[in-house]
Formats: structure tokens, C-alpha cells, sequence
């Protein structure tokens, strides 16, 4: 892929997680990038084509991301905080978690974004469950709930949370507090 179309991409990106699917078009990627419209489809036949795009970007790099938590730290409690940690860093740049805020327009998302989205939610519920079933075995994690369970439940709270904390005055603030008390439900207390 070209330097244009990483551009077109990350403009889009910053859109998306702004603004969400149905409230950017090619008009405010082409003022922001400085190139026509026209250019944007020859790099992207459609909305659907860019944002299909777009998300399998996104999830690559998260994967990645959760890789290098992995290879960072060995213990479960420093790695579900650094794990947390991804989403507040979203909010301090007042960006959502990109397939969070496309998963509220599922409606209206073309089927093959949805499929990405999805993919997205059962890539990381399944990185945090096999975090979750490490913590347990070792003992520095205590679900209250069967790992699958407890992971699925964690991932709708912290994208709730950013969800939350958006809406705050002190959207940083509102985070950790949430996050807290999710770090507070899992792990024992010393």
C-alpha cells in the first residue's frame, strides 16, 4: 500500500473513532489529505472498500498490541492493566475504540464491515479469555465467572466505559474510576 492511501487511512481512522461510519465521507478525508475526491476512489473504489479496509488495520495493529502485552509482562494483573490502559489512551486523544464505535452502527454497516467488526470482538474476548484462565491457574486473577463469560463481560465494560467516560466532563477520571473497580473485581486483594 502506497503513502497515499496509509494517509487516506489514517485520516479515516481518526474520523471514525471522532465521529463514527456514518458521520465522514470522502470529502473530509479529501480536505484533510489535500487530494480530490476522485483520488480517494482510485485508492478505494467505496466507503464499504475503505472502511473494510480500515478495520482489518485496525485489528492487525490491536493484535499486535495485545502480542507485545504479552511478551512485556508475564503477570496477568500488569498485563489486564496494560490491556485497560489501550482504551484510556484512546480517550486522552478523544478517540473511541474504532470497532466500538462502529459496532453501534451495526444497522447500518455493510456486511463485510460487520464481519470485520465481529471478528474484532471475538479476537480480543478470546485473547482476554486465555488471559483470564492463566490468572486463575496461577492464582493472581479470581473470576467470579467462567473464563468466556468473564472475558466477554470485561470487554463490554471497558468499551463501556469509554462510552461513559466520553460523556464525562472528566473523561479520563471517569475512566480509572470504572477501570478500577473492574481491576478490584478480578484481582484479590492483597
Amino acid at each position: 500500500m502506497n503513502e497515499t492511501a496509509q494517509q487516506i487511512l489514517d485520516v479515516a481512522q481518526n474520523l471514525v473513532r471522532n465521529r463514527g461510519y456514518s458521520s465522514f465521507s470522502f470529502a473530509d478525508i479529501s480536505e484533510q489529505v489535500g487530494i480530490r475526491k476522485a483520488s480517494i476512489h482510485y485508492h478505494f473504489s467505496s466507503k464499504e472498500e475503505l472502511t473494510r479496509e480500515l478495520v482489518k488495520r485496525y485489528r492487525m495493529a490491536f493484535q499486535q498490541t495485545l502480542k507485545q502485552i504479552e511478551r512485556s509482562n508475564s503477570d496477568p494483573q500488569a498485563q489486564l492493566r496494560q490491556f485497560l490502559s489501550l482504551y484510556r489512551q484512546g480517550l486522552s486523544q478523544s478517540q473511541m475504540c474504532l470497532c466500538g464505535i462502529l459496532s453501534a452502527e451495526m444497522a447500518v454497516l455493510p456486511a463485510s464491515v460487520q464481519e470485520g467488526v465481529r471478528a474484532f470482538f471475538a479476537e480480543t474476548q478470546t485473547w482476554l479469555q486465555t488471559l483470564i484462565e492463566t490468572g486463575a491457574s496461577t492464582g493472581c486473577l479470581q473470576p467470579r465467572l467462567p473464563p468466556k463469560d468473564e472475558a466477554s463481560l470485561l470487554l463490554a465494560s471497558v468499551q463501556g466505559a469509554q462510552l461513559i467516560a466520553r460523556a464525562s466532563e472528566a473523561s479520563e477520571s471517569a475512566f480509572d474510576r470504572i477501570a478500577d473497580q473492574l481491576l478490584a473485581s478480578i484481582c484479590p486483594t492483597p
